[in-house]
C-alpha cells in the first residue's frame, strides 16, 4: 500500500485565497465566514504568520496568525492595517476535509508560534468559536478573565466563544 504524499506547510499566499474562502466556507456557520479583503488585508501585515498546509499542491488547511495589539480582537470581516504587534493572535484555523485527521491544524499553529517567538513576541491569544475550546486547550491556551469591553467582542463570534491565551 502506497503512503499518501507529504503535506507542505509554507506561507499563506495571494494565490491560496479563493481555495482558503472554499475550505472557511465548508468549515464555519454563515455568520463567521469572512470576505476576501479581510483575509487577503492579514497576509499584508508586516507581522503576518498566516501559513497554509498543501498535499500534491492543494491547500488542504491555513491558518491566518498575525502580531497585533494585546486584548484588541478585530470584529468579523474587518479589513486589518498594520498596528503594534504585541501579541500573536491566531484568527483562523480551517482544515478541509480532505486534511482532517493528520494533526495538520496543529502542526500550522505550532509552526506560527515558533515564528513569533523567533521574532521576539511572549504571547499569544485567540478566540475559539463554536465549542473549539478544548481543541485550543490542548495546545496550551487557557481561559483568562477579560474586561467588560473584550467581552463584547467575543461576544460577536458567537455564544459559544471564549477567549483564550497562552505564553509563547
Amino acid at each position: 500500500m502506497e503512503s499518501p504524499p507529504a503535506i507542505a506547510l509554507r506561507r499563506f499566499a495571494p494565490d491560496d485565497l479563493g481555495t482558503a474562502l472554499a475550505i472557511q466556507s465548508a468549515a464555519y456557520p454563515a455568520f463567521l465566514v469572512e470576505p476576501a479583503d479581510a483575509f487577503a488585508s492579514r497576509l499584508m501585515l508586516a507581522a503576518s504568520y498566516c501559513l497554509v498546509a498543501a498535499r500534491d499542491g492543494v491547500v488542504i488547511a491555513y491558518l491566518l496568525a498575525h502580531g497585533w495589539p494585546r486584548e484588541s480582537p478585530a470584529a468579523i470581516g474587518a479589513v486589518l492595517t498594520d498596528g503594534a504587534s504585541e501579541v500573536l493572535f491566531l484568527h483562523d484555523l480551517a482544515v478541509a476535509k480532505a486534511g482532517r485527521g493528520t494533526g495538520i491544524g496543529r502542526k500550522l499553529v505550532v509552526q506560527a508560534l515558533a515564528l513569533a517567538a523567533e521574532d521576539g513576541l511572549a504571547a499569544a491569544e485567540l478566540i475559539a468559536v463554536a465549542g473549539a475550546a478544548g481543541y485550543w486547550r490542548a495546545l496550551g491556551f487557557c481561559e483568562s478573565a477579560v474586561s467588560a469591553a473584550l467581552a463584547a467582542k467575543v461576544a460577536g463570534y458567537g455564544p459559544e466563544a471564549r477567549w483564550m491565551t497562552r505564553a509563547l
